[in-house]
């Protein structure tokens, strides 16, 4: 599931990409866990809030970026920093948090059961639930059209579930479950402000994969049709940004 990410423009937004990581956080009912572990950390600015929640704890950060995690090492060298590939983990915690990952991992509900296994006392995830909308169906769209579907064959595409479909997995594992949605409005500056967001994310297996001046057209045309799905007013667009949250406490 690596991805080609770069650090600086996934944390353009880091503000409106860290919210649902603090509303994640302020669910999880574990008081002093030993140790905590944050699988796909990412830059590391958000395991940081770990140790903020609880000081006394042990904190690691997995990611399978490579310039991620060599990023989160030179802002935060108190935190044991890993590069793994959250499917390949085999470690375990007290309190297991993911935030924006497992939206990459093919069939990861036969993940999820193995991972909240290594979980002593909460295992708590987040994914975004907003693959129905333009953000996305726009990139695909344009991306099966030629000139490009030939080199957009087979790219890895994020997916997640409903609320339920995690609640009722994880309770058969024997779990107390407490699942939810919530729709965030980010309200962003310039009119090509959701190109710029999904440039830090969802964009760059379609950026990897297609050659340099055609993707700049594939670019052209994206921006363009995502000005008319989100128009700007006032120099300002609206994201909309569904998030579904998981938090498995051991009964």
């Amino acid at each position: 599931m690596t991805q080609p990410w770069n650090p600086d423009r996934y944390l353009a937004y880091a503000d409106e990409r860290g919210r649902p990581f603090v509303e994640l956080l302020g669910r999880i009912p574990a008081e002093a866990p030993a140790t905590v572990v944050d699988l796909g950390c990412g830059p590391g600015n958000l395991t940081a809030l770990l140790r903020q929640r609880w000081p006394g704890a042990r904190i690691a950060g997995v990611d399978s970026s490579p310039p991620m995690i060599e990023r989160a090492r030179a802002t935060d060298g108190d935190i044991d920093w890993q590069l793994a590939d959250v499917a390949d983990w085999r470690g375990s915690a007290d309190v297991i948090v993911s935030n924006a990952t497992f939206q990459w991992v093919p069939g990861h509900l036969d993940l999820l059961p193995r991972l909240a296994a290594r979980a002593g006392q909460v295992f708590a995830f987040q994914v975004p639930g907003n693959f129905a909308e333009p953000s996305h169906t726009l990139r695909e769209d344009l991306a099966a059209e030629d000139p490009y579907r030939e080199h957009t064959r087979g790219l890895a595409r994020p997916s997640s579930h409903d609320p339920v479909t995690y609640l009722q997995l994880l309770q058969g594992e024997g779990f107390e479950v407490d699942a939810w949605e919530t729709t965030y409005l980010h309200v962003l500056d310039g009119e090509d402000a959701v190109f710029d967001w999904i440039s830090g994310t969802s964009l760059l297996p379609t950026r990897a994969a297609l050659p340099e001046e055609l993707f700049e057209r594939f670019a052209a045309e994206l921006r363009r049709r995502l000005r008319l799905a989100y128009p700007a007013r006032n120099g300002q667009v609206v994201l909309p940004f569904r998030r579904i949250f998981v938090v498995a406490t051991r009964a």
